[in-house]
C-alpha cells in the first residue's frame, strides 16, 4: 500500500514528458520533473525531521515547485498546511500554536516571521531556498509512505470571519473523492489545459484546480494573479478556466472578451464567492459560453455543480454531485424541509472532513450522528433539484421577528437599473432588534439615490423586508477570494440606528 492520493494521481500521469505546469514567465515543468521533484523533496523532509502525521505549514509565493512539496508532504506521509500569503507574523503566531507543525516553509527572507519551529524556505523561480538546495542532492525516486483514505492528507484553515480560524482535516479519501468526481463531471482528459491564476493555498486553487487537474493528467498554465493582460495573452493556450466571480466581470469589462477570444475555450468555471446572475447572462451574451457555476466550501471541498451536458441555470449553483447528498431543514428544529423552503443546507458524502483540528466539541456541533454536516448556508432546492444559495446563517436578518433572507434583497437591488452590486445586512435597532441596511455600489454615472431604491423596493417587497438605508460605497470588502466580508460592514454600520 502506497500514499493513497499521491498513488492515484500517479497512475494518471499521461507520461514522464507530458506537460504539467507552464509558468507565464515561460518555465516548464513535466509530469516526470514532477514526479521526480516530489521525491527529491520527500527526501528532504525526511531529513528535516518530518515524521509520517506531521504538519507541514507552507507559505510561498505560487509556483511549480509548491505542488511538487504538496505531493511530497503526500510521499512522506506528513499533513499539508497551506497558508495564506498575506498572513502576519502575529497571525502566524496563532497558526503555529494550534496546528504545531514540525516543519515551516516560507519564502527566502521570511525565516524570522515565525518562533519556536523549525524553518525551510522555498522561493518562487525554481532555484532559491534552502529546501531546494537539500533536495538537490536527493535521489529521484522514494519508498512513500503506507496511507489509507481515512489518513489525514492536509488541514485547512477557514477564514475565520465568525471568529478565531478553525482547522479543517482532509484526509486522502476527502481529497481523492471530489477529485474524480468534479474531473468526471467536468469532462477534463489529458488534453485539457487550465488557465490557473488562482491562489493555491486555497481550496479553489489547490485542492480543486490542481488536484482535478492531477486526476486527469491534464496541464496547467500558472500565473501568479489575475492579471488580463496575462489571461488575455495566454487564454489561446488554454482549454478550461477556472476563477471567482471578479475574473468575470473584470474581464467583461475589457474590450479584448469576444466571442472570438474564447472560441477554443471547453469550460468556465467559477466559484468561492456568488456569480451575480446578471453576470452570467452577460458572459454568455459576449462569449456564447455559459459559466458552470457550483458550491463548495473548506470543509467539504466541492458539493453541486451546474451540469456539463445540461442546463447552467444562472443564480443557482446546479444540484449535488454524485455520492454527494444534500438536504435543507430548519435551522431551529433540524428537521427536513420539502422543496422550495428556505433553511439551512447540510451536506454528507465521501467529501466531508474528519473534522476540526483540536477542536472535538466543535466537531460534534457541526457533524451530526448520521454523518451530514451543517454547511451554515441558507439555500432552497426546487422541484427539479437545482440548489439556490440564500446566504450565511450569520447573515440572516431577524427584524421585528421576522426572518429577512439578504440575498432576496439583494437580488432585487441588483436588478435597479443603475445598480453594479449590494449587501444586505442587519445592524443594532432600537425598536425592531435588527434594522435591514443596504450597502450599494452603483456605476459611477448612475443618478439614482437612496429614495429611488427604497421606492423601487416597496413594490416588490414586504415592508418588513425593505432596507431603512441605503448606503453608496466605492466598492464593498472582500477577502482574497472575493467573497464580501458582511462582518466588517456590520461592525462599520453598528451604529447606524442609534
Amino acid at each position: 500500500m502506497g500514499s493513497y492520493l499521491f498513488d492515484q494521481f500517479r497512475q494518471r500521469v499521461p507520461g514522464p514528458k507530458a506537460l504539467f505546469i507552464r509558468t507565464s514567465d515561460g518555465r516548464v515543468m513535466d509530469y516526470g520533473g514532477l514526479l521526480a521533484l516530489s521525491a527529491r523533496l520527500a527526501h528532504a523532509l525526511v531529513a528535516l525531521g518530518v515524521r509520517p502525521g506531521d504538519r507541514v505549514a507552507v507559505q510561498t509565493g505560487k509556483s511549480p515547485e509548491v505542488v511538487a512539496l504538496y505531493l511530497a508532504c503526500l510521499r512522506a506521509g506528513a499533513v499539508y498546511l497551506p497558508l495564506n500569503t498575506a498572513y502576519t507574523r502575529a497571525e502566524l503566531d496563532y497558526f503555529v500554536a494550534d496546528a504545531e507543525p514540525a516543519l515551516f516553509v516560507c519564502a527566502p527572507g521570511r525565516e524570522d516571521m515565525v518562533s519556536g519551529v523549525s524553518v525551510a524556505s522555498l522561493g518562487s523561480d525554481g532555484i532559491g531556498g534552502t529546501l531546494l538546495e537539500s533536495a538537490a542532492g536527493q535521489r529521484g525516486d522514494f519508498d512513500d509512505v503506507a496511507r489509507g483514505a481515512d489518513d489525514l492528507a492536509a488541514i485547512l484553515y477557514t477564514s475565520g470571519t465568525t471568529g478565531r480560524s478553525k482547522g479543517a482535516m482532509l484526509s486522502h479519501g476527502n481529497l481523492a473523492s471530489n477529485a474524480r468526481v468534479l474531473a468526471q463531471e467536468w469532462r477534463f482528459g489529458p488534453r485539457d489545459v487550465l488557465l490557473h491564476a488562482l491562489p493555491i493555498y486555497h481550496i479553489h486553487g489547490l485542492f480543486v484546480a490542481v488536484n482535478v487537474t492531477l486526476m486527469a493528467g491534464a496541464a496547467m498554465i500558472f500565473l501568479p494573479k489575475l492579471d488580463l493582460d496575462q489571461m488575455f495573452a495566454l487564454l489561446p493556450e488554454a482549454t478550461v478556466m477556472m476563477g471567482v466571480p471578479t475574473f468575470y466581470t473584470r474581464m467583461l469589462g475589457d474590450r479584448r472578451l469576444t466571442r472570438a477570444a474564447t472560441a477554443h475555450m471547453r469550460l468556465f468555471v467559477s466559484g468561492s464567492a456568488p456569480l451575480l446572475a446578471e453576470t452570467h447572462r452577460e458572459w454568455q451574451a459576449r462569449t456564447g459560453h455559459a459559466i458552470l457555476e457550483r458550491y463548495g466550501m473548506t470543509e467539504t471541498g466541492m458539493n453541486t455543480s451546474n451540469l456539463y451536458d445540461g442546463p447552467r441555470r444562472a443564480g443557482t449553483v446546479g444540484k449535488p454531485l454524485p455520492g454527494v447528498s444534500l438536504r435543507i431543514t430548519d435551522p431551529l428544529s433540524g428537521a427536513p424541509l420539502p422543496p422550495g423552503e428556505i433553511g439551512e443546507i447540510e451536506v454528507k458524502g465521501p467529501n466531508v472532513f474528519k473534522g476540526y483540528w483540536g477542536m472535538p466539541e466543535k466537531t460534534k456541533t457541526e457533524l451530526k450522528g448520521d454523518g451530514f454536516f451543517i454547511t451554515g448556508d441558507l439555500g432552497r432546492i426546487d422541484s427539479e433539484g437545482y440548489v439556490s444559495i440564500v446566504g450565511r446563517g450569520k447573515d440572516l436578518v431577524i427584524s421585528g421577528g421576522f426572518n429577512v433572507y439578504p440575498k432576496e434583497v439583494e437580488d432585487q437591488i441588483d436588478a435597479l437599473a443603475g445598480v453594479v452590486e449590494s449587501a444586505v445586512i442587519g445592524v443594532p435597532h432600537p425598536d425592531f432588534g435588527e434594522g435591514v441596511a443596504a450597502v450599494v455600489v452603483k456605476k459611477s454615472d448612475a443618478a439614482i439615490s437612496e429614495a429611488d431604491v427604497i421606492a423601487a423596493l416597496k413594490e416588490r417587497l414586504a415592508a418588513y423586508k425593505l432596507p431603512k438605508r441605503v448606503l453608496f460605497v466605492d466598492e464593498l470588502p472582500r477577502n482574497a477570494m472575493g467573497k464580501v466580508q458582511k462582518a466588517l460592514l456590520r461592525e462599520e454600520y453598528k451604529g447606524l440606528y442609534q
